[in-house]
Order: C-alpha cells, then structure tokens, then sequence
C-alpha cells in the first residue's frame, strides 16, 4: 500500500500532528493518527520568533533542530502505535513550523520561513522526507499559501455540487470548488482559533475555549467588533494569504488600549465573532449557496460553528468526517499528498489559488534509508 505519513504544527504551536495515509491521487484513506503536544517552554520560544528581536540567527538554528526532533518523535511514535515499521512508509511530508510569513512586505522581497530541520527527521526516522513547500511557490510569484486547495480539489471535489472546504486553524482559510469542476480558488479569511485562543489563555491559563463554552458566556462588543474589522485585509481582494505578522495578541491590546474596557468573557465572544463573520462575509462574495466542510481546530468550537450557519443559512454545514477524513487530520494529510506528488515530479500549488504564475513541483527531497530514487514511485 501507498503509505505516506504528514506532519502539521500549525500557528497555535501547541502540538505536531502526525498522520499515516494510504494516500493516492484521488484517494486519501486516515489509516491512524497521533498528536504530539509541545511543552509550553518550547511553545513559547517558538512564539517569540515570530516576530523580530535579539538573537534570531542563534534562536532560529536551535529551535529548527528541536522541533525536527519533535516531529521526529511524531513519527516513530505514530509507527508504533500503528505497528508498521519505517521500511512500510514511502515519504513523509512535512510542513514545518511557520515563523515568519511575509507574502507582501512594505519594503524588501516576499518570503516565508518554516523550520524543523528536514535532514534531522529523515536521519532519526530513517525515512525520506519531503519538506520546504512553500518557497517554491513564491519563487514564480506566489503567496505560498495556501497550498491545501490542491489537495482538497484532489479527494473533496464533487462534480454536481459547490463545496467550500473551510479550514479554521489559527488562521481561518477557505478553499472554493465549484460545480463541474471549475476553477478552483482558495485564501486566508483571516483570524480562525488564534486570538480566541491567545485570550482564553492569558486570562483563564487554558490552553483553547473548549468547545466556545466561554465566548458563548459572554455578549459581542459591537463597537470592538467594528475596530477589529477595520484591519485592511479584510478588503484586500484575492490572492491572498495572512499569518500572526497581522493577527496578533499585540494587534488586539493596541486596539483595546483605546476602548473602555470590557469584561474578559465579552472581549472572546467578540473575537468569536470577529472570526464567524470574516468567514462569512468571504464565503458569500464567492457564492449564495453551497456545502461547507470544516476542518482544523476550529471544528470542534460549537459556539463557532452554530454562529456559521447562523450567518450562512442557505448552505449545509458539516465537517470533514462526512466526507471520509477526520477534521483534525486534513491539513497534514495534504501535506502527504504534496510529498507524493513531489517525489511523482507533479506540481502541488494551484496557481489560481496563490497568484503563482504557473504551477511548479514544490518542496525538497532529503532522502532516507528506504530511498529508491524517483522511479517507480
């Protein structure tokens, strides 16, 4: 069988998500998964790069062996719990974790930065590792996010309906695929669990607003609302992709510096808010009707996903377990299918989705025991 493991740590940098697939071009079959939590010391450091300060070089090279060494630790503990040996797995695809997102700087070049040194994970796990997706797009012009639409086209598509894949991670993205298999879109929306979950965290020490339960005890500040979504984003048209550079703890205690203040339950229900509606109001520029599928963290935030269908009475809202895979499991199972497709020599960008101006094979291969070269895979 086709066996590929992905690798996920996404902007929350809480834990790395691991997933063994049987995986083929239109077929992507969960076989198990695990979840590595991160301890809150590396979590933490890892935050810290996120935006300029001292010592980045030094910070950046440790930190990009100690969360390989995580995902390295990932893997062999999904292969023991699933009882399959090294030599069972094809490649692993790994995403990285992001600490620096820059698709349209003020001055300078675009770029983006994910670590987890890729050389460790396929010399501790012994397998083949296909890493770095993202530059590759923005080297012919692109965003280089997002990069699951391609996926989602390939195992979500169906050709008599309009499906929205919605991922809400951190940062909340959609993926557009229209009946009769038109041309698929694809973009960041904006905030998804990152700031509920920065909130909830310096206030109730909890790690996520477990299930909304607090944002849902608390009422929208209107006039809050109103600043938070003044952010320019919000308007920018397509391509486009976002990260917590604009969407940050900071961003919000700026704005809450200027307002009086409110009680702490209030403020998450705001941000719940802000977050139901940049959805939204994105989703209904694109389209009157349709089926969304939610994915990420996000899916399991009832208050979130009750405000959703709220705002979007005419469509069917669901999660991905519906249509065969696991909410948690979806973004690193991308990241497989992209690995497959590197090592097939296929492009795994769309790009009408990141703006590239073609569509490129992406990532690098850093062989492991089990490599074969390319033929025959």
């Amino acid at each position: 069988m086709p066996f590929y493991i992905g690798l996920m740590s996404g902007t929350s940098a809480d834990a790395v998500d691991a997933v063994l697939v049987d995986i083929t071009d239109r077929h992507c079959r969960s076989v198990l998964s695990h979840k590595l939590p991160l301890p809150d010391s590396l979590r933490s450091r890892i935050t810290d790069l996120y935006h300029p300060g001292q010592n980045e070089i030094d910070r950046f090279g440790s930190l990009d062996r100690e969360i390989a060494e995580c995902f390295a630790t990932a893997v062999q503990q999904l292969l023991q719990n699933a009882q399959i040996s090294a030599d069972g797995i094809t490649a692993i695809g790994s995403h990285g974790q992001t600490i620096r997102h820059r698709p349209r700087p003020e001055t300078g070049r675009a770029f983006t930065l994910q670590i987890a040194d890729p050389n460790v994970i396929a010399e501790v796990t012994g397998i083949t590792t296909v890493a770095d997706f993202r530059r590759r797009d923005m080297a012919v012009g692109g965003q280089g996010a997002p990069l699951v639409p391609a996926f989602h086209k390939a195992v979500f598509s169906a050709a008599e309906r309009y499906r929205v894949i919605l991922n809400i991670g951190g940062i909340a993205n959609i993926t557009l695929l229209p009946e009769q298999c038109g041309a698929v879109r694809g973009y960041d929306t904006g905030p998804g669990n990152g700031l509920m979950d920065a909130w909830i965290q310096r206030n109730l020490g909890r790690p996520f607003d477990d299930q909304g339960a607090w944002a849902a005890s608390g009422k929208v500040d209107h006039r809050l609302l109103t600043k938070l979504l003044a952010h320019p984003y919000f308007t920018l048209p397509s391509p486009k992709s976002t990260g917590r550079e604009e969407f940050h703890p900071n961003w919000l205690d700026q704005i809450l510096h200027s307002h009086p203040s409110n009680k702490p339950e209030d403020i998450q229900a705001t941000l719940l808010e802000l977050t139901a509606i940049s959805i939204a109001e994105h989703i209904r520029k694109e389209t009157t009707k349709g089926e969304i599928f939610v994915c990420g963290g996000g899916a399991r935030n009832k208050a979130l996903l009750s405000r959703l269908q709220q705002l979007l009475p005419s469509f069917a809202l669901d999660t991905t377990a519906a249509l065969g895979i696991s909410p948690d499991d979806v973004e690193a199972a991308a990241f497989a299918w992209l690995a497959m497709r590197t090592l097939q020599g296929a492009p795994g960008n769309l790009a009408s989705v990141t703006g590239a101006a073609e569509d490129v094979i992406l990532g690098g291969i850093y062989p492991g025991k089990n490599w074969r070269g390319l033929r025959g895979v």
